[in-house]
Formats: structure tokens, C-alpha cells, sequence
């Protein structure tokens, strides 16, 4: 077995220790201690910077204070305000973003959204962050109307209504009703909730009938006797009742079926296009920006049992994203927390706002409890036995850092235990069984202008398999492979369903149930975005 990983928030992290005691001996806890400090400055916080002084004419004015989501050490340089001691507290972090929201700001409004939704510090408040996502989606904020859709999909503060949450992520993504996309995904709902409604009917029927047969036989028996007792009294009364009851469900079932519109054949009229076909349309007038990875391996663990493949894996991903992709590749094999952290707080520094950027990690993970919930982390190299976190990176860093950097398109790629706990977001409703549809030419010039935050996992909330492809894990194997064979314009969706299938497979011969995950983080900032791999080739 291999790896651990767990839930995500975007908005600030854990409190930052006690500094260390001035004039403190330079001893090894000493030393320990101040690395916690300096770590800390690594997160990402909301930060209130002071408003800029500015001239107009003779008139001289200060702009009002300004929010934003940077790190804590920055914030300081910066001359900003934030919390240290409390940052998973929500009512801190409402103060930070409430003057903005209430003046308008569609971000600022979603974040206030997003933090009554993740309740920081508390219980979360789905109606309040329903409030507020609305407030900015009706001003065409497409992170809010992609989050007023996972609410829907998901059922968190409103009925669950997956055909509601299809229509918010179809604004989202700009598209309009008669999209292809939109209405394969739409009739796939529809076919579902039509099947589920046609068995809740004739469920209700045969009970229906079950029970008014019951009815009948008492009332024929209660009129041959010349005194009913107050027993089959009662009975009678239930039986009645109860048939009412089902009656009333059966009708509105019965309603919703009939309220369903009829399955429509897409009438886009740009049919899903093959990859060579995908190749040429492009040409040479697409910017996907330039193209940058971290990759993340730890396999021999000090204090932990080592693993077998993550070095491997890690070694093979940048061949290939190197050779074949044209990336430029960071690689870190067994870093400490300190070095892991560094890698991604860098990134910042490098990647500009129309690049891409891939994460990829492999190696131990774990999740604690804090309170009722559940908190993930990866396990750098130095990373002591669970329950001991002294060393372990916190999947709240992984995400903040994500929605700080500038990049346009992430994918992060997770072979860890627990991976799919990185993001809470419900799986992608639109793929479907082929996502060829998402090499449509015209599709891919849209979704390039969009934000991408995204998540392709080696399993859910469960143990994966470390191995299996030889040198490699089964999820880098397939992930490889399906890199290394492809020869066009590759989204993360199809890779996605390429991987999954692929892994699947494997982990079935050895007797073991494996099933990636493909999710979006919205809590990193997500805007509908998605993530291509373009082979060199194509952009000479």
C-alpha cells in the first residue's frame, strides 16, 4: 500500500507557534524552533493591505484598505494586517473581505461566500454562503456560479437538484443551452432521474396495491362481525393512512417525471472533433502560454517505512514532460518540509499569468481529526510517525499557494492514499464516457481565457496501490502512458478518463479496487477553466 491525503480550504492556515525566547541557546530544539517560525511566513493569509495615497489635481486622498490572499511574510513587507494566531477563525477572515462585498466586489463576494461555506472555525453556514455566491453571480462571476452549482449538485442549503447545479456550471463555463456539452450532460441527468423516478413509481404501486388489498380484506372482515374492537379499529385507520401517504408521494413523483423535458438531440453545430482533426484546426493561432512542473517524490523516509516507485515515477514524469511537452521541470526527491514548502511558496516567482503549471506529487500522506473535520497533509521525508504533524505539510498550504500564483491553467496530479480528500468539490458532472468533445477547437479557445484549478487523484478516501507497473505505481504508470502516447491536444478531462479506466484495470488483476479521481479545487480559485497538453510538436 502507499500514501495518504486529505480535505482542503483556501483561506488561511494554521497559527503560527510562539517565537523563540531572545537570547535562547543556539541547541538543536532552538534551531527546530526557529525553522517552525520561518516556515510559517511561507503561508498564505488574508491580508489587508493599507490603501495607497494618490493625487488628483491639487487633491491629494487615501484609497480604502485592499484585500488579498498572500503570504504572511509578504503581507508584512507589504505593511498589511493579518491574523496569526487565529486564522481558521471565520469572523477574522470575514473582516478582511466583508467592506469589499458589501460594496459590490463580485470577488470579494464570492470569498465571503466561500468562507461561510467552509466555516471556518465553526459550523458551516450554507444559506449565508448561498446569499453571497448569488449576490456575485448575478454580476457574472463565474467562481460563484460554479459554487452555487457544486452546492446544488451536492445538496448542501437547498434541495439537491443535479439538473439545477448542470444549468449554474453551464453559466460557469459560458456555454449556451443547445450547447453539446451542455446537453449530452443534461440528457445523461435526465435519462438517470427518469430511471430513478420510473422504480420509485412502481415501487409505490406494488405497495399500493400490497396495502389496499389488506385494506379490503379487513373491511370485508370487520362487516361480518357484528362489533369492531378498537384494535382493528386503529389498524384500519393506519392502513388508510398509510395509503394516503404513498398516494401523495406517488403523485409528486409522478409530477417531477412529467415535468422533465423530453431528451433533445444536441444541435450544436460543431460535432466533437478527432485528434487529428483537433491538430489542424488549431494551427498555429492558440497561446497556451509556457508550460512549467514541480514534481514532488518522496520514497526514503527517515523515520517512516520507505516506499518503492515515487523516485521513479518522478524521474520518468520529467522525461517526458521535458522532451515531449517542452515544460520546464523543478524536481524535489526526498525533501524535507522545509524544502517542499520552499519549492511551492517559489513558484510565485516563476510562472506568469497566461502559464500553466503542474503539480505532481507522489509518497506518504496522512489525515488527522480537527474537531469534525478532517485535516490532510503530505509527508515530507523528514515527516515523524501519525499523530506527530511536527514535520507534515498541510493540504490548507498546498491550496492557499494555488490560489495566490498568477498561473492561468493547474493541474495537480496526486499518487497518494486519500488523494481525492485534497479537494471536498464533487466530481466533474460533464465528462461523461468520452470527453473527446473537449478537443472542439472553438471549446478550447474559450476555456484558455478561463481560470483552471484541478485535481486528478490516484484514488478517493482510500488506500492506493504503491507498485504494480514494475518500476512504477500503477496510477504514474497510467498517467505516463497516457502522456507519452498521445499525440494531440490532450484536456485533463480525457486524460482523466484515459487514467482512470487504465488503473482500474491493473489494480483489478491483483484483486484490489482503485478508482481515480478527477475534481476541480474551488477553494484555489477555479473558474472553469482546464488544463491541455500540447506536444512540442504542434507549436513549432
Amino acid at each position: 500500500m502507499r500514501r495518504s491525503y486529505l480535505p482542503v480550504s483556501l483561506i488561511l492556515l494554521i497559527a503560527v507557534h510562539a517565537n523563540a525566547a531572545s537570547g535562547a541557546k543556539n541547541t538543536q530544539s532552538d534551531r527546530a524552533h526557529e525553522g517552525q517560525v520561518a516556515i510559517a511566513d511561507l503561508y498564505v493569509v488574508d491580508c489587508l493591505l493599507p490603501g495607497q495615497v494618490r493625487q488628483l489635481g491639487s487633491r491629494t486622498y487615501l484609497t480604502p484598505r485592499r484585500p488579498v490572499h498572500t503570504t504572511a511574510a509578504d503581507c508584512r513587507l507589504r505593511g498589511g494586517e493579518y491574523v496569526a494566531y487565529d486564522r481558521a477563525d471565520y469572523k477574522t477572515a470575514l473582516n478582511v473581505w466583508m467592506t469589499s462585498a458589501e460594496s459590490g466586489d463580485a470577488d470579494a463576494q464570492t470569498n465571503v461566500g466561500e468562507i461561510f461555506e467552509r466555516g471556518l472555525g465553526g459550523e458551516p453556514n450554507y444559506e449565508a454562503a448561498l446569499i453571497w455566491y448569488r449576490k456575485a453571480a448575478a454580476q457574472g462571476n463565474s467562481r460563484a456560479q460554479f459554487a452555487l452549482g457544486t452546492l446544488y449538485e451536492q445538496g448542501l442549503g437547498v434541495p439537491k437538484d443535479q439538473l439545477e447545479a448542470l444549468n449554474w456550471y453551464r453559466q460557469a463555463w459560458g456555454l449556451k443551452e443547445d450547447n453539446l456539452i451542455f446537453e449530452s450532460a443534461a440528457n445523461r441527468e435526465q435519462d438517470a432521474l427518469r430511471g430513478e423516478l420510473a422504480k420509485s413509481i412502481a415501487e409505490k404501486d406494488a405497495q399500493l396495491e400490497l396495502l389496499k388489498r389488506q385494506l379490503k380484506e379487513m373491511e370485508a372482515k370487520l362487516a361480518t362481525t357484528k362489533t369492531a374492537t378498537s384494535d382493528s379499529q386503529r389498524e384500519t385507520s393506519t392502513l388508510k393512512s398509510l395509503i394516503a401517504q404513498i398516494e401523495a408521494q406517488r403523485t409528486k413523483d409522478d409530477q417531477k417525471l412529467n415535468a422533465l423535458p423530453k431528451t433533445r438531440q444536441p444541435t450544436s453545430s460543431t460535432p466533437p472533433a478527432s485528434p487529428g482533426e483537433t491538430i489542424t484546426a488549431l494551427g498555429k493561432d492558440l497561446k497556451f502560454g509556457r508550460y512549467y512542473a514541480l514534481l514532488i517524490g518522496n520514497q526514503d523516509y527517515k523515520q517512516m517505512e520507505s516506499l518503492n516507485t515515487p523516485l521513479s515515477d518522478v524521474a520518468l514524469a520529467k522525461q517526458i514532460l521535458e522532451t515531449k511537452y517542452g515544460f520546464t521541470v523543478v524536481s524535489v526527491t526526498d525533501g524535507d518540509n522545509t524544502t517542499v514548502m520552499q519549492a511551492i511558496n517559489d513558484l510565485n516567482d516563476v510562472v506568469g499569468e497566461n502559464d500553466n503549471l503542474l503539480l505532481f506529487y507522489a509518497g506518504h500522506g496522512s489525515r488527522l481529526s480537527n474537531g469534525k473535520n478532517e485535516v490532510g497533509y503530505w509527508l515530507p521525508a523528514n515527516a515523524e510517525m501519525p499523530p506527530r504533524d511536527t514535520f507534515w505539510v498541510p493540504n490548507e498550504f498546498v491550496t492557499g499557494h494555488l490560489s495566490r500564483l498568477k498561473a492561468k491553467r493547474v493541474l495537480v496530479v496526486v499518487d497518494s492514499c486519500y488523494a481525492g480528500l485534497l479537494s471536498s468539490e464533487p466530481s466533474f458532472m460533464m465528462i461523461g464516457d468520452n470527453a473527446k468533445k473537449y478537443a472542439d477547437p472553438d471549446f478550447i479557445r474559450f476555456k484558455l481565457q478561463k481560470r483552471a484549478r484541478l485535481l486528478l487523484t490516484s484514488g478517493g478516501d482510500q488506500p492506493v496501490l504503491d507498485g504494480g507497473a514494475g518500476n512504477h505505481s500503477i496510477f504514474a504508470r497510467a498517467f505516463l502512458d497516457a502522456l507519452q502516447s498521445n499525440d494531440g491536444v490532450l484536456a485533463a478531462p480525457e486524460l482523466y478518463l484515459q487514467v482512470r479506466d487504465r488503473v482500474q484495470a491493473a489494480a483489478a488483476v491483483v484483486a484490489f479496487e482503485q478508482r481515480p479521481e478527477f475534481k476541480t479545487i474551488k477553494s484555489a480559485g477555479h473558474e472553469v477553466g482546464d488544463f491541455f497538453f500540447v506536444p512540442k510538436a504542434l507549436v513549432r
